[in-house]
């Protein structure tokens, strides 16, 4: 199964659809590279409408009736100040962003662009600023960074990986530059004219920085004061297999195996309740118990990844003891629970009994979780008190527990344990597990 498509082979058709003769009056359409469809005809704005710089979850919360009006609305504006030249986008620099009507997950994003001097614009990822597109010689912007040329996450707070590009990688005034951008989860890889200025780095949510970027949403190109062309702007959605391969080779260094894919001679406690079947650990119904590792850890970040049938309940043993209920008495349980659990169980939850919560103490984003079915990874930073979670390439869960002081219920005991086993707290649901892994870290 092809799970991507290599630069070199983007390129050159990419050429070919810019190179290629003209037969008639009419432009041709574009030619998308294999894999991508094309976001942008060559012919009208058809697929577009307009949206400033406002927080994207607010018009998409929008009921029917109330979106269409406000997208409706925007189209003079658009029309005013877009307009198809030649096979190219050209903005005047004045008026709302090009917005497409799709919303969007995961995706790799490919597009041309030529600026004007003094230029600033960039592009909106799930409706969310941006990777910065801007003039490098601009005096007037020297403070704030623009002599490190485009392609970085300009939104992401002073000193946040990704905020300034790796590298340099303009192209002078006149050329077209060549934009590739692979968002997975809120991470973002970015290559300009070839050269990689982002690596994977978490995008902040520049409308409320204590939530995450939204799941889906809208891909948009800001004008901001000066003339810009687009061209050649091509879209393809990343599977899931895809995106799990690439959130493991992003951070792969110093982890090994806790399972092996073939027994559970390395655990114990309830090894009754679960079966190994083609690699994966399987819950079996109505067995519930903890299951956990005979080694003992403090310091350590797990990856895992993990399927869930509707409505399925879980989590993981964080320094559990090795003797009674991991939520109480080992630093906490943290929530392997499906999005759909309220729905189907038609039982409703405390915020901090949802997914990647620790449960009872700390509530989780919601929202992040692929449908039931499907594999979702995860990684767990564990160090002193402190607990992260990120899902699917998320941040959900940044927590110091030895400040929490409100409990739903009776307060852990071993909240503020320093070491102990990892593992399973099954509940009765057939949840499985594969590529268990952990890296400990040495303070």
């Amino acid at each position: 199964m092809k799970t991507h498509t290599s630069w070199t082979t983007v390129l050159a058709a990419i050429a070919i659809a810019v190179l290629a003769p003209v037969t008639s009056a009419q432009t041709p359409p574009p030619s998308p590279p294999e894999g991508f469809t094309a976001l942008f005809n060559g012919l009208d704005l058809n697929g577009w409408w307009g949206a400033s710089t406002e927080d994207p979850r607010r018009y998409m919360a929008l009921p029917p009736d109330a979106f269409a009006k406000k997208r409706d609305a925007s189209l003079a504006d658009i029309r005013a100040h877009w307009r198809v030249k030649n096979g190219e986008l050209v903005n005047d620099g004045r008026g709302l962003f090009l917005t497409t009507d799709k919303y969007y997950g995961d995706f790799e994003l490919l597009l041309e662009y030529k600026s004007l001097p003094r230029g600033d614009s960039g592009v909106y990822l799930r409706g969310c600023p941006q990777v910065q597109i801007w003039d490098p010689t601009n005096p007037r912007e020297f403070r704030n960074g623009a002599k490190k040329g485009s392609g970085g996450l300009w939104n992401n707070s002073p000193g946040a990986p990704g905020k300034d590009p790796l590298v340099f990688a303009d192209k002078p005034f006149g050329e077209w530059n060549l934009l590739r951008v692979i968002m997975i989860g809120s991470r973002v890889w970015v290559w300009l004219n070839d050269k990689q200025t982002v690596n994977g780095a978490i995008m902040e949510n520049y409308y409320n920085r204590k939530l995450p970027v939204p799941a889906r949403g809208p891909i948009q190109l800001q004008t901001h004061g000066s003339e810009i062309r687009w061209r050649n702007i091509y879209v393809r959605e990343i599977g899931n297999e895809e995106a799990i391969k690439r959130l493991r080779e992003r951070n792969n260094t110093g982890f090994r195996p806790i399972f092996n894919g073939k027994n559970l001679d390395d655990w114990a406690g309830a090894t009754d309740a679960v079966r190994v079947e083609n690699g994966t650990l399987v819950w079996q119904r109505k067995k519930g118990g903890t299951l956990y590792t005979k080694e003992r850890f403090s310091d350590f970040v797990a990856r895992i990844e993990f399927q869930l049938p509707p409505g399925a309940n879980n989590g993981l043993a964080i320094r559990y003891p090795g003797r009674g209920d991991t939520a109480y008495e080992g630093m906490c349980e943290l929530q392997i629970l499906s999005d759909d659990y309220e729905k189907v169980t038609r039982h409703k939850i405390d915020p901090r009994q949802a997914h990647g919560s620790a449960y009872g103490m700390v509530a989780a984003q919601r929202g992040y979780q692929r449908p039931s079915g499907e594999w979702n990874y995860q990684e767990i930073f564990v160090v002193g008190p402190t607990i992260k979670v990120e899902l699917n390439g998320t941040p959900i869960l940044n927590a110091n527990l030895s400040t929490v002081t409100k409990f739903m219920g009776k307060k852990p005991r071993g909240k503020d344990r320093k070491e102990g086993h990892f593992g399973f707290a099954g509940h009765n649901d057939p949840v499985v597990f594969r590529n268990v892994e952990i890296k400990t870290l040495v303070k």
